[in-house]
């Protein structure tokens, strides 16, 4: 990422260095992920859609520890490789929209909330700020070679409200928490980036 861009990482320190986190990532480029996983202080696990899985990128993902999930359905063997890297101490990487957009965090599934709720591990949100700016001039599908990428890291926050609660209830509440905290976080980042 540093070789092919200009990351700014602020905020890194905030990430806990040990045990389960899950980093909520808003997502509006092909390239967020990626500038994540580069940038991030401890290795990540990304859940990533099973249609990038296909030929060399795929084996390369699965070797680096990435999680294939099928989107199409509740994939319980991604949930269940997920749920295992946040028991093992390991960090998590969740786009909770579910899909590239505007990266705005203004339509959440409720799958960020489940893991957040079922592992009991913190949620550090990130925002990755200018990816969508100026495309490049030999592949147009990525930002321009050495313009400049924010990725901003937050402060660790519990999902849950303390009550331990598993209920469709409680999920659809902390899915209410959790974009309040994600769309401030993403304020804040902007801001203090000028972006």
């Amino acid at each position: 990422m540093y070789g092919l861009w200009k990351p700014r990482v602020l905020g890194a320190w905030k990430v806990p260095a040990s045990g389960p986190v899950i980093l909520a990532v808003n997502h509006s480029h092909n390239v967020d992920g990626p500038m994540v996983m580069g940038t991030a202080p401890r290795g990540t696990h990304f859940l990533i859609k099973k249609e990038a899985f296909v030929g060399p990128l795929g084996s390369f993902l699965t070797g680096i520890g990435q999680i294939e999930v099928d989107r199409s359905t509740a994939d319980r063997t991604a949930i269940t490789r997920a749920l295992g890297a946040l028991a093992e101490g390991g960090v998590l990487g969740i786009f909770p929209e579910g899909t590239r957009g505007e990266g705005d965090f203004a339509s959440l599934r409720a799958g960020l909330a489940y893991f957040a709720v079922r592992s009991g591990a913190p949620i550090v949100p990130v925002a990755v700020l200018g990816s969508t700016g100026r495309p490049g001039r030999l592949i147009k599908g990525l930002p321009a070679l050495r313009s400049r990428i924010d990725v901003v890291f937050g402060d660790p926050f519990e999902a849950g409200d303390g009550s331990g609660r598993r209920t469709r209830k409680a999920l659809d509440e902390a899915t209410l928490r959790i974009q309040d905290r994600l769309t401030g976080h993403l304020e804040n980042a902007r801001r203090l980036t000028g972006r």
